[in-house]
C-alpha cells in the first residue's frame, strides 16, 4: 500500500513542473490579454462609468424614498406653540396668553417617512434613453479596443517566436562559420590555403556572431513586451514555440474566410450608438420646455420624548411645474446637444470612411505579404542550392573561401528573410480580418 502512495506522490510533484511548463498558446495569450491587458482594463472601466450613467439618470423616473429624524428645544413662542400642537398636547391652558406669551421649554422628537413619486418628468425619460445608447456606444468601444489588442498581442506573439527563430537560425549559422574557420586554418596549416582565407573566415564569423548577440537581447526584448501587452509585466516565464508556422499553415489560414463587412466593426457600431445617443440628448433638451408633474407623500411622527414616536399624520398631494425661461440656460443647453449631434454624426461618417479604407489597405498590405512570402520561399531554396554547390567547388580547390562565405551568408539572409516574410504573412492577415470586423481567434489555427 505504502509504494503506490509514493509512485502517486512522486507523479504528481513531477507533473507540476511539466504543467508549469506548458506552452503558451495564441488562444491563451488572447484570454490573458482580454482581462488584463491595460488597455482592457481601461476601457472596461470607462465602459462600466458610462453605464452607469443610464441608472443614475433613473433619479427622474422612479420613486425616491427616505427616512427623516431630528430633535429641537424651543421657548420661541410661534415654535413652541407648534410643536405642542404637532405633538397634539393643546389644552384649553395652552391658550392662556401668559403660556402663549413666555412658553415653557418645549423637546420635540421628529420622526417621517417621505415618498416623492415622479409622474410626468418628459425630459428624464429622453435623458434615461440618452444615457442607455451612451453606455451602448461605450461598451462597443471597448469591445473594439479588445479587438485592437488582441492584433497587438499576435504581433507581439509571433514577434517573440520569430526572434527565437532568428537566434536558432544565426546560432547554425554561426556554428557553420565556426567550422568553416576551423577548416581554413587546417588548410592554411597544410599549405593549401593562404592565411588572408583564414583571417577572412574569421571576420565572417564575428559578424555572424555580432548578429547572433543582437538577436538574442532581441529575443530577450521581445518577451518583455509581450508580457507587457498581457497586462502582466512580470511574467515572462512562458513558454513560446521554437519557429513560425510553416508558409503551408499560413496558407491554410488565409483560405478562411474573414468577412467584408466594415460595418461589422465595433468602432463603427460605437459611432452609431454614438449618433442614438446625442439625437436623444437633443430631444431631452427640448422636453425641458414641456411640464412637469410629481407626487408626493409622507408620515409625520412628533414626540417630546422619542424618535417616531406619538400619533402619525400623514401629507399627500401633486405638483405640476412649468418653467418656460430660466435664465437662457434651457437655450444654451439645447445648443449645446445640436452641437453634440452634429459632430455625432460627422464621428460616425468618420469611422465608417476610416473603416472602408482601413479595409482596402488591408488587403492590398496581405496581398503583398503573401507575394514577398513566395518570393522568400524561392529565395531560400535558391540561396541553399547556391551554397551547396560553392561549397562542393570549394572543397575541391575551385572557389575562394570568400565565395563560401559569401554563399553561406547568403543563404542565412535568406531564411532569415523567410522567418520576416512568414511573420509579416500573419500580422498582416490579422490587421486585414480586424478591418473586416471578424474575430481574430481564428488565428489560433496557427498554433504548432
Amino acid at each position: 500500500m505504502l509504494r503506490p502512495t509514493i509512485l502517486v506522490a512522486l507523479t504528481l510533484t513531477l507533473a507540476a513542473p511539466l504543467r508549469a511548463q506548458a506552452p503558451l498558446t495564441l488562444a491563451d495569450a488572447f484570454r490573458r490579454a482580454d482581462s488584463a491587458a491595460y488597455a482592457n482594463r481601461i476601457a472596461a472601466g470607462g465602459a462600466r462609468a458610462q453605464g452607469a450613467q443610464a441608472t443614475s439618470a433613473l433619479q427622474g423616473i422612479l420613486p425616491t424614498l427616505r427616512a427623516e429624524a431630528g430633535w429641537a428645544q424651543t421657548d420661541n413662542p410661534l415654535a413652541a406653540f407648534g410643536f405642542t400642537l404637532q405633538q397634539r398636547g393643546v389644552t384649553m391652558a395652552s391658550f392662556d396668553p401668559a403660556s402663549l406669551n413666555y412658553p415653557e421649554v418645549v423637546t420635540n422628537w421628529t420622526g417621517g417617512l417621505v415618498a416623492e413619486v415622479p409622474l410626468i418628468n418628459v425630459d428624464a425619460w429622453y435623458g434615461r434613453a440618452a444615457a442607455s445608447s451612451a453606455g451602448a456606444a461605450a461598451e462597443a468601444g471597448a469591445g473594439w479596443t479588445r479587438q485592437t489588442t488582441r492584433v497587438d498581442v499576435a504581433r507581439a506573439y509571433f514577434g517573440a517566436i520569430l526572434a527565437r527563430e532568428q537566434v536558432l537560425t544565426l546560432e547554425a549559422a554561426t556554428a557553420a562559420a565556426r567550422a568553416h574557420v576551423r577548416a581554413a586554418e587546417s588548410m592554411v596549416t597544410n599549405g593549401l590555403a593562404t592565411k588572408s582565407d583564414a583571417l577572412l573566415a574569421a571576420v565572417q564569423a564575428g559578424q555572424v556572431e555580432a548578429q547572433l548577440i543582437g538577436a538574442r537581447g532581441n529575443a530577450a526584448i521581445a518577451r518583455a513586451q509581450l508580457a507587457l501587452m498581457l497586462g502582466q509585466p512580470g511574467d515572462t516565464a512562458f513558454v513560446l514555440p521554437d519557429s513560425l508556422p510553416s508558409a503551408a499553415q499560413i496558407r491554410s489560414l488565409l483560405s478562411l474566410p474573414a468577412g467584408d463587412s466594415a460595418s461589422a466593426r465595433l468602432d463603427v457600431t460605437a459611432a452609431q450608438f454614438g449618433i442614438e445617443a446625442a439625437q436623444r440628448d437633443v430631444r431631452r433638451a427640448n422636453a425641458a420646455y414641456i411640464p412637469r408633474l410629481n407626487g408626493f407623500g409622507r408620515f409625520d411622527w412628533n414626540s417630546p420624548d422619542q424618535l417616531f414616536g406619538g400619533q402619525s399624520s400623514y401629507t399627500v398631494g401633486v405638483m405640476a411645474s412649468w418653467t418656460p425661461f430660466a435664465g437662457a440656460s434651457e437655450i444654451g443647453g439645447r445648443q449645446a446637444a445640436l452641437g453634440r449631434a452634429d459632430a455625432a454624426r460627422a464621428m460616425a461618417e468618420a469611422a465608417e470612411a476610416k473603416a472602408a479604407l482601413e479595409r482596402n489597405a488591408t488587403r492590398t498590405q496581405l496581398a503583398v505579404a503573401v507575394a514577398r512570402l513566395g518570393i522568400a520561399e524561392v529565395a531560400v531554396e535558391q540561396g541553399s542550392e547556391a551554397h551547396r554547390i560553392v561549397a562542393k567547388k570549394y572543397a575541391g580547390g575551385l572557389a575562394t573561401v570568400a565565395e563560401l562565405l559569401s554563399a553561406a551568408a547568403v543563404e542565412t539572409q535568406t531564411r532569415l528573410g523567410l522567418s520576416d516574410a512568414r511573420y509579416q504573412t500573419i500580422t498582416a492577415d490579422a490587421a486585414a480580418r480586424q478591418a473586416a470586423g471578424a474575430d481574430l481567434m481564428v488565428l489560433s489555427v496557427l498554433e504548432n
